[in-house]
């Protein structure tokens, strides 16, 4: 009797390891939490003062839940975006001529940000194949006017389920695929061309010392300055 107990309660065990392992089900062979994204970007709007010298790709570096989305127009106008839900923060670096100028937002500076692009997220049946991953959809409705809306598509198989954290799109738990932002008044469009496993450096996450710290105001104040 004894034995039979010990029999059912190493099955009871096993059992429960198994449903355990399940219960990240959607990870597969195909799911990275580090590695490198290649963009696609376009302006919505190309009759924007600065859609000139808007870039025509981005490339995104992932690890865990941190961002870093590198953009550059000619090698001349560079921009980094540095996201960190950790920290709450998101860190932009501008590099033109002989400027290099950095500002960093903090939770509450992102919260006021973001409800100047505000979205309403609905997830929606349909999927698209996009870099090689299966996206879900979302349709996206701009709160301030509801005759806006936009498809996003995501995926849960790369980086992990908070990385959208700091910014308009912290209720999708995956990697956006398809979407668009807008930051310092210019909206864009980004869609994945390619997926690659690279091991990414825990400095990539960081502002450079060589960066001048600035405030909104004073990057602001450029990007005004550039566009005249």
């Amino acid at each position: 009797m004894r034995t039979t107990k010990r029999i059912l309660s190493f099955f009871s065990l096993v059992s429960l390891l198994i449903l355990s392992s399940c219960g990240d089900s959607k990870r597969t062979e195909n799911s990275l939490t580090e590695g490198l994204i290649e963009y696609n970007a376009e302006v919505v709007d190309q009759s924007h003062p600065m859609a000139g010298l808007a870039p025509s790709s981005a490339t995104v570096k992932f690890k865990g839940n941190k961002l870093q989305v590198e953009m550059s127009t000619m090698g001349i106008f560079n921009t980094t975006f540095i996201s960190d839900p950790a920290k709450k923060t998101l860190s932009q670096m501008v590099k033109f001529m002989d400027i290099k100028n950095a500002c960093i937002q903090n939770e509450t500076d992102l919260i006021q940000e973001n409800k100047g692009y505000e979205l309403k997220l609905e997830e929606v049946k349909g999927t698209k194949k996009i870099a090689g991953y299966d996206c879900k959809k979302i349709k996206a409705t701009m709160v301030s006017d509801p005759s806006v809306t936009f498809d996003v598509y995501y995926t849960d198989e790369l980086g992990l389920d908070s990385i959208n954290n700091v910014g308009p799109y912290k209720d999708i738990k995956g990697m956006l695929m398809q979407y668009r932002l807008k930051k310092l008044g210019l909206e864009m469009c980004f869609t994945a061309t390619a997926v690659k496993k690279e091991e990414i450096k825990d400095e990539d996450f960081e502002v450079p010392a060589f960066y001048k710290i600035v405030t909104r105001t004073e990057m602001e104040k450029l990007f005004e300055d550039i566009q005249k």
